[in-house]
């Protein structure tokens, strides 16, 4: 008796242009990293095909992990040549903690990460402390994510558990693809303190916080709410982008040619293997809509 194939072989997941599945939605919430650029170099065709949704009346949300303000990261994508005509707003994951930090009656807090993702505090109202004095920890990313790991955090993420510290992650990214080379993340750090019975509040997706806040943004832009069905998600990670859209019930579109090429072949290839994807899609949260290599129109 043959073994039955995979559900994501046997119903394969078609292979779409966004120019033919933008008309269907209202909204679109896409990625940054992984989609419109890889940290070194920005991907004009992916700029291209939003500005093209927006011209059809769609609207774009940029909906990111960044551990920053959106403001900040508007100012980034100026200078990767990404052009404010490609998206309506932006919505990130350091919104969605300075929002927490207002509201949570947290006065001081210990920051875990690079100076560089220092503005999610300017309107947060906290005191910046040592680690010895805070009553909660902010971690935004590893200090310096070019020669360090999760495991050169083991001492910290112990000392901080003893003290039963509860850890607000501001990105919960795992990795990020920086110009080729995979980079540790947040959210790595975030999973190893919980692994060792830590604490942790995750602020960005794929948790539902930071896709309320989109929605809301979607309403206000659009002057009424948008039924779920009208929305499409753009990702490249299957644990962020994927999982997020489908555990707030809208629809993805799978950017294969991101956080997952080299497992997908693309990185030889430039295609999508049916097989590798199903394979794929079979161990993670659920089915996209459609996948493409690149967003382009």
């Amino acid at each position: 008796m043959s073994t039955p194939l995979p559900s994501a072989a046997m119903a394969p997941i078609p292979v779409l242009p966004f120019a033919e599945l933008a008309p269907r939605y209202d909204v679109i919430l896409c990625d940054v990293w992984g989609v419109l650029h890889n940290g070194a170099d920005a991907f004009a065709a992916a700029s291209d095909a939003l500005t093209r949704a927006r011209a059809a009346g769609g609207t774009v949300i940029l909906v990111s992990n960044a551990p920053r303000p959106n403001a900040d990261v508007g100012i980034i994508l100026d200078r990767f040549g990404v052009p404010r005509a490609a998206y309506d707003a932006i919505v990130t994951s350091g919104d969605v903690t300075t929002g927490l930090l207002r509201q949570g009656g947290i006065g001081k807090v210990w920051h875990l990460g690079p100076e560089r993702d220092l503005g999610i505090y300017r309107d947060a109202g906290v005191e910046l402390v040592a680690m010895e004095a805070c009553e909660r920890v902010v971690c935004t990313g590893l200090f310096d994510d070019t020669t360090e790991t999760p495991d050169s955090y083991r001492d910290t993420l112990a000392a901080m558990h003893t003290r039963g510290l509860t850890m607000i992650c501001a990105n919960p990214d795992i990795v990020v693809e920086r110009g080729g080379e995979l980079i540790w993340c947040a959210g790595a750090l975030a999973e190893a303190y919980q692994q060792i019975g830590g604490a942790a509040i995750w602020c960005g997706k794929p948790h539902r916080p930071i896709y309320e806040a989109a929605f809301a943004k979607a309403a206000e832009l659009r002057g009424a709410a948008v039924e779920p069905s009208r929305f499409l998600a753009i990702g490249d990670a299957l644990r962020t982008d994927l999982a997020g859209a489908l555990g707030v019930g809208i629809d993805c579109l799978f950017i294969a040619g991101g956080i997952h090429a080299g497992e997908l072949g693309l990185e030889r290839s430039g295609t999508i293997d049916p097989r590798a994807l199903a394979r794929l899609i079979e161990d993670g949260p659920g089915r996209p809509v459609a996948a493409a290599p690149q967003l382009v129109w």
